[in-house]
């Protein structure tokens, strides 16, 4: 067996618990960094794309963090909502399909909150739809693969029982 040479938090000198706590302050803020980049640049390349014009690449960065928290925060209503709309529909594709339009209506309604608020970005009807459906077709694909991980990892503990 192997053995454990890991203190417990509570047997840790100060300088150790403040050491423990700011190194996982800055990872947590490495991988919010990370995610918020990643949307950055996938944003700035939609936006060319579709002709989305903004004033500096500043203010496509104001853009895209609030968006990004102005969306999670929507999501942690409707998540909710959309798991009562289809709790009872047995078909995938009504399930998929009722999904896509809750969240794209939801990713359309923040990017147009946020694009209202600021004057610097010129965000389109169009546009702006194009890329909330864009968001969802994405979120929904890695929504699947991490239930698809997680309904394999308790099908092998089970079988392993």
């Amino acid at each position: 067996m192997s053995q454990h040479n890991e203190e417990s938090f509570r047997d840790m000198t100060m300088k150790q618990k403040i050491g423990t706590i700011a190194g996982l302050t800055l990872f947590i803020f490495f991988i919010l960094g990370l995610v918020i980049g990643i949307y950055l640049f996938g944003m700035a390349g939609i936006f060319k794309l579709l002709g989305v014009e903004y004033t500096s690449i500043w203010s496509l960065t104001i853009f895209v963090v609030s968006f990004f928290f102005l969306s999670t925060i929507v999501e942690l209503f409707s998540k909710p909502i959309t798991g009562l709309l289809t709790r009872k529909i047995t078909g995938k594709a009504e399930v998929l399909s009722i999904q896509f339009g809750v969240q794209s209506l939801t990713n359309w309604l923040c990017l147009f909150t946020v694009g209202e608020f600021m004057g610097s970005i010129t965000l389109t009807f169009e546009a702006g739809v194009i890329i909330a459906m864009l968001l969802t077709i994405i979120e929904i694909v890695f929504e699947d693969k991490d239930k698809e991980k997680t309904i394999k990892k308790s099908g092998t503990a089970a079988e392993n029982k």
